[in-house]
């Protein structure tokens, strides 16, 4: 019963390390490819497959066509989690943070929003 839980303990860990890590795509096991936001197992198995049978990935425009599903928008946001292809993130996608933003940035954010939109839109007259 103990070497379950231990296995269990070991193996989260792991998994938690693999999130917070960069993940090559041309290395990387399915156990690491499921671990990133984003891809479950069965994205992370048909990257594996498209691996195998094809060979490694070259650039980011080849995983996008060769692999189904991921398109500029879902590339992005995988880059952003940590993944890589030979080491490089994608273009234009930025890393993700640790720290999320503050609530007050994101109301004082809204007030700014809303302050512009109110002065872009005339004034509606009262009959």
């Amino acid at each position: 019963m103990w070497k379950k839980w231990i296995v269990a303990i070991v193996g989260f860990v792991a998994l938690m390390g693999t999130a917070l890590a960069d993940v090559d795509v041309n290395k990387a096991d399915q156990v690491a490819l499921d671990g990133l936001r984003g891809l479950g197992p069965a994205k992370s198995k048909a990257i594996i497959e498209e691996r195998t049978k094809n060979g490694p990935f070259k650039d980011w425009p080849d995983f996008q066509k060769r692999v189904k599903g991921i398109g500029d928008v879902i590339s992005t946001r995988l880059s952003e989690a940590g993944l890589t292809i030979n080491g490089q993130a994608k273009p234009g996608a930025e890393k993700a943070t640790d720290t999320p933003k503050k609530s007050s940035e994101k109301a004082e954010k809204s007030k700014v929003d809303i302050k512009e939109k109110s002065k872009a839109e005339p004034a509606k007259e009262q009959k």
